[in-house]
Order: structure tokens, then C-alpha cells, then sequence
């Protein structure tokens, strides 16, 4: 196979992986760290009247947020004793509808919603059709008529247009025409009103937008009015203070019109309060909760859909991956003698149960154990497999004591060596035997510390906080590991302990005897 085939095949790898961790990280919000947290806030309603008289049937609304621009509604719940409640949309506002048969003494009814930021894309919305100029009097028809002129002569589009307009409006003691139209002293909501009326002189549709600011430690934000003008495309809100365009990062929008935030029938006394609540949680179960909201197709195939015990054994075995290429740098580039391939990583797997010392202890005892058995049955001259086998048992033996012991001398971390993988424990201590009668001791001990080196190198990398969340969060970074692999698997260079070792040589400079 050519060499460009494996390299085209690792880049589409890497890129692969690459492009689906971009995508989870700066589209969907995926956190990088497990540390990350993000706020979300938590918004009350509370509605509070008395029935006009004893046992009388209630009917209350209320406007709540339906999918305001720049946020998203996480949850919501509705508290109300005995009354009955549903919700609908009417136009751009959705209503809560609270009804009840009979109702005596003081009521309250709750609306309590989480609000968390989202960048939602924009939806598409229906252009109003163009509003037929008002009926105005013949002085207020002369003051608009002026106004309008005066604009349109300073503006060159929709929202320069409504911006000037607006400015005029906050500043109204310059104006004679502005002083006629908008009542002294003016609120906000007097002049969003008036800018709304002067526009449809203009044939530029405009609505009122309210909403409320979120923000911590206020008690009863009062919902404040918006203005937004459609230019054909889209609505540009407006603010009627200062004509800037865009609504502020803590503006959350609640309703859109001139209609009534909230109503009760048959009621007096009806007083509604609001509330917010800052509170930080952390930013996957945020965005988890965000993108099973919006459907998003990736999050179909997460691994947070899994049973719980089934996301317990992923979170192990998707480390292993990580642990395989550092064993694959450590022998291949480092030069770093193991006994067997793929062992220290097993071992390693072995010392989270334990504690990293205590793991390495009890490593060293039962192999040094174990080795001590293995001499004693050479002199015995059994067969290779029933040699094995005659290894295992001891192994098992000898983790049983190890344990028995652990327990009279109250040591709990000794309990988890019956984690050890026994199987792979028998081998080591077979190879180390081979090796030891083969090549002698020095080279038994150099390939047994490097497998020891290994296993704590890959316990080290595969348990560390930040990798382990990051693998089981963006498992498409399997992929990266893969194709840097695949890469490695060509490698042929000199490995870095061959450098020390010949390192006589490169001194002489290559000169002949």
C-alpha cells in the first residue's frame, strides 16, 4: 500500500475528530473542562388577588415567555391549589389560563421558570402587512406630517429612520410638534406608544415589546416597554430612552403588544410580583438539558442517553485508547522495555481501584512472590501449561493472603488487589522467569521496572480528571487517537534510547579505526 494512502486516511481521521469536537464545543456549548460552570436564572411569577365575593368562579391570565431571543426556557412549573390550568399561544405571546369553580378567601397562583442563555438561531417570522396611515386630527395629522418630514430627510433606511424619530421623542423641549404629541411628563411607555403612532403615518410597522431584565438581587423587576420596527425582514428593537439598537444581555422579553401582562375575572385586588434568582450549575448538564430541548441530532447518539451503569463502564474502557497510544510512544519512540504489549495498561486499570503507591506496593509484592514460586517449580520440571496453571493458582493464592492480611492490620487499601488482573499478573511473572534464565537478571529487572514505569505513566494520563471528561464528552477524539496511530505505525526513526546508548559512537564522529 502507498504511503499517501495512510496519510490521507489519518488526516480524514483527524479531521473528523476535529470537526465534531469544533461543532459540540462552539455550536452546541459543550464545556472542554468538567470545571465550567455557567448561570442560569430562575424567574417567578406570582399572582395575587381576592375573589369579589364568597365561592365565585375564577378566571385568571397570565403572559409568560415563550422562546425569547437569546434565551432558552430549561423548565417550568405552575403551582395553584385546585385550580385547573393550560396554556396557548395567542399571536406572538403565549398565555397561561388558570380557572377554578369555586374560590374563597386570598389567592395566589405561581408561574416559576429556568432560563438559561441560548444562542438560538433567529426565526423566520411573517412580515406584517403595511399599516393604512391613522386617523389623525387635523393638528396632530400637521405635528406628524412635520415630524416625518423632518426625519426622512436625515435617514436612509427603516431603521435610521425609526432611530432619528426616537431621539426626537426623548428630547421633546426643542420640539414644538413632538411637545403636541407626547404628554408631559412622559414615561417610557408614553413615548414607545407615541413613536408606535407617529410611525404608522410612516407605513412602518411597530410593536411594544416587554420584557425584564435579569439581574441578581433585585426584588420585583418591573417589566419594561421596547420598541421594534420591521424593515420588511426582520424586527430591530429599538431603545426608547436612547434610540440604540439591540436589546441588552440581561433583557429577557415576556410579551410583545399593548395587551395586559395578566388579568382576573371575577377578582379584585390583583396584584402580580416578580422575581429572579441567579444560580450556576455545571455547563454539561446545562447544555445536555439545551440541546435534548432543541433536538439536536448529536445529542441522539450521546452517551448520556446510556444507562447510568452502562456510562460507568465507557467511562473506563474509552480510556483505554489513550493508554494503548502512550504505550505505543513509550515503546516505539522512548524505547521503554515492557513485559507483553498491552499489560501495563491493564495494570494501570488495576491501580484505580487501589491508590497509585499502594497499587505499585502490591504489585511489587506479588510479583517478587510469585517470582520466588516460579524458580522453586523449575527445579520440578513441569510443562509449560500445567507450569501456568500451577502460576495462576498461586497468584490467586497469593492475592488472597495479601488481602487476609490487609484486613487484620485494618489496611483497606490490600482489599482491592483481587482487582488485579490475575491472568496477566501469572504471565508477567512467567516472561520475567524466561527472561531472567535467558538473558539474566539485569535484563528481567530492566523490562520489569520499564513495564512498572509504563503502568504508572498510563494510570498518570488515562485517570487524569481533565481526560477522562473530555474522552467520555467528545468520544470523536478516538478518532485523533487513531489516526495519530496509524501514523506512529510507520514510524522507523531511532528511538531515544538508542541515542544514549550510541552516543560513544556519535562522539568519535564517525572516524574508522
Amino acid at each position: 500500500m502507498k504511503r499517501w494512502h495512510l496519510r490521507i486516511l489519518a488526516i480524514v481521521l483527524a479531521a473528523t475528530a476535529l470537526g465534531l469536537i469544533a461543532y459540540k464545543a462552539r455550536v452546541l456549548g459543550f464545556p472542554l473542562s468538567p470545571e465550567e460552570e455557567v448561570a442560569s436564572w430562575v424567574v417567578e411569577a406570582r399572582l395575587g388577588f381576592d375573589p369579589d365575593q364568597e365561592h365565585v368562579g375564577i378566571k385568571a391570565e397570565l403572559a409568560i415567555p415563550a422562546q425569547p431571543p437569546g434565551f432558552m426556557v430549561l423548565d417550568e412549573n405552575f403551582v395553584s391549589r385546585g385550580y385547573g390550568v393550560q396554556t396557548e399561544m395567542r399571536g406572538d405571546n403565549r398565555v397561561a389560563l388558570w380557572s377554578i369553580r369555586r374560590a374563597s378567601g386570598p389567592q395566589a397562583l405561581y408561574y416559576r421558570a429556568t432560563i438559561a442563555r441560548h444562542a438560538r438561531a433567529p426565526v423566520d417570522e411573517a412580515v406584517p402587512a403595511l399599516e393604512t396611515t391613522p386617523d389623525y386630527g387635523e393638528l396632530e395629522g400637521a405635528a406628524v406630517e412635520a415630524i416625518l418630514d423632518e426625519v426622512r430627510s436625515k435617514s436612509a433606511d427603516i431603521a435610521t429612520f425609526s432611530s432619528l424619530l426616537v431621539q426626537k421623542l426623548a428630547n421633546p423641549a426643542n420640539d414644538e410638534n413632538v411637545q403636541l404629541l407626547l404628554p408631559q411628563p412622559a414615561s417610557r411607555e408614553a413615548r414607545t406608544r407615541t413613536a408606535i403612532h407617529v410611525l404608522a403615518g410612516a407605513h412602518i410597522p411597530a410593536r411594544t415589546v416587554w420584557g425584564i431584565r435579569l439581574a441578581e438581587g433585585v426584588s420585583d423587576p418591573r417589566p419594561e416597554p421596547w420598541l421594534e420596527v420591521n424593515n420588511g425582514e426582520r424586527w430591530i428593537a429599538i431603545n426608547p430612552a436612547d434610540a440604540s439598537h439591540g436589546y441588552p444581555p440581561d433583557f429577557l422579553i415576556w410579551w410583545h403588544g399593548d395587551t395586559p401582562m395578566f388579568q382576573a375575572d371575577n377578582a379584585r385586588h390583583v396584584e402580580l410580583r416578580l422575581s429572579t434568582s441567579r444560580k450556576f450549575e455545571p455547563a454539561l448538564d446545562l447544555v445536555n438539558r439545551q440541546t435534548a430541548l432543541t433536538g439536536s441530532p448529536v445529542m441522539a447518539y450521546a452517551l448520556s442517553n446510556l444507562p447510568v451503569h452502562v456510562q460507568n463502564v465507557y467511562r473506563t474502557l474509552l480510556l483505554v485508547p489513550i493508554g494503548i497510544l502512550l504505550i505505543v510512544l513509550l515503546r516505539n519512540v522512548i524505547g521503554i522495555r515492557t513485559f507483553g504489549t498491552f499489560m501495563p495498561v491493564l495494570i494501570s486499570l488495576a491501580f484505580r481501584e487501589t491508590d497509585l503507591a499502594s497499587g505499585v506496593l502490591l504489585f511489587t509484592v506479588i510479583v517478587t512472590a510469585g517470582l520466588g514460586v516460579r524458580f522453586y517449580l523449575e527445579h520440578l520440571k513441569l510443562l509449560l501449561v500445567p507450569r501456568l496453571a500451577v502460576v495462576v493458582i498461586v497468584v490467586i493464592i497469593l492475592m488472597l493472603l495479601v488481602s487476609l492480611l490487609a484486613y487484620r492490620l485494618d489496611f483497606d487499601v490490600g482489599l482491592s488487589v483481587a482487582l488485579f488482573p490475575m491472568v496477566i499478573m501469572a504471565m508477567t511473572i512467567e516472561r520475567i522467569s524466561i527472561v531472567w534464565e535467558e538473558h539474566g537478571p539485569g535484563d528481567a529487572i530492566t523490562q520489569a521496572v520499564g513495564s512498572l514505569v509504563v503502568a504508572v505513566a498510563c494510570y498518570l494520563v488515562m485517570f487524569n480528571e481533565r481526560v477522562e471528561y473530555f474522552v467520555f464528552v467528545f468520544p470523536e477524539a478516538l478518532l485523533l487517537v487513531l489516526a495519530v496511530a496509524l501514523m506512529l505505525g510507520r514510524y522507523t526513526g531511532y528511538r531515544l534510547s538508542e541515542l544514549l546508548r550510541f552516543r560513544a559512537l556519535a562522539g568519535k564522529g564517525g572516524s574508522t579505526p
